[in-house]
């Protein structure tokens, strides 16, 4: 199945969102979010801060009346500057273009699962920057496999879990984790779609470089496929 047929093919699975959070909230209380290197707001924000950047967040869902803030798929950010784990000295090797979408809300919300799946692997990835507690779920769909990942999760969320658990959709999966877990960042999920996992476990990269944009785009299509929000 080539990519874009991969594409068409999740797009097809629901013509109804596909929520992975509270199915109760509104989908006009879902507000869309730009954290990329153009938005001019953000020039003068030191959002690699947690506190600051969860202001700014904040700020943006109070000012629009939302509940929760999104986005973030293909999206170049300045934020993994201050990780030596994505910053690189060249700018064709540095990772800062977004493979998954962001949902911000507060720590402690609820994450569900959008299809029925199992437990394909777990970690909790402790490098700065990084993803912290980390879920992700094997579909099988008309005979179609593929992947979704779950980041920056709280520790309980991985606490009890076993490989091959069966979760249903709807059914919860997972609460987001505070800053001091989850890599440092405002309380948020990272949701992301991944075609092929080859032998990656509890983890799969969540940002790439410029170089290697054009492996992981294709293998990571954009999740709004399933979410369709906006």
């Amino acid at each position: 199945m080539t990519s874009t047929e991969f594409s068409s093919f999740l797009d097809s699975i629901s013509k109804y969102p596909l929520p992975v959070l509270d199915a109760s909230i509104p989908l006009q209380k879902y507000i869309p979010l730009d954290l990329s290197v153009t938005n001019p707001d953000l020039q003068d924000i030191d959002i690699s801060s947690s506190d600051i950047l969860e202001r700014y967040v904040n700020t943006h869902l109070s000012v629009h009346l939302g509940m929760v803030a999104y986005g973030g798929y293909k999206e170049t950010r300045n934020i993994y500057r201050r990780s030596d784990y994505f910053n690189q000295d060249n700018v064709e090797t540095e990772r800062n273009i977004h493979l998954g979408m962001d949902l911000w809300l507060e720590a402690g919300s609820q994450i569900i699962t959008p299809l029925d799946g199992t437990v394909h692997s777990f970690s909790n990835n402790k490098n700065f920057g990084d993803y912290g507690p980390t879920i992700i779920l094997r579909h099988r769909v008309d005979d179609v496999v593929f992947h979704t990942l779950y980041g920056h999760l709280s520790l309980s969320s991985i606490e009890s879990l076993r490989e091959g658990q069966l979760f249903r959709q709807g059914e919860p999966l997972a609460q987001l984790g505070e800053a001091s877990v989850n890599g440092d960042y405002p309380a948020h999920l990272h949701f992301q779609i991944i075609k092929e996992i080859g032998d990656w476990k509890g983890d799969y990269p969540g940002v790439c470089s410029k170089n290697d944009l054009e492996f992981y785009l294709p293998n990571c299509p954009d999740p709004n496929l399933l979410l369709k929000l906006g």
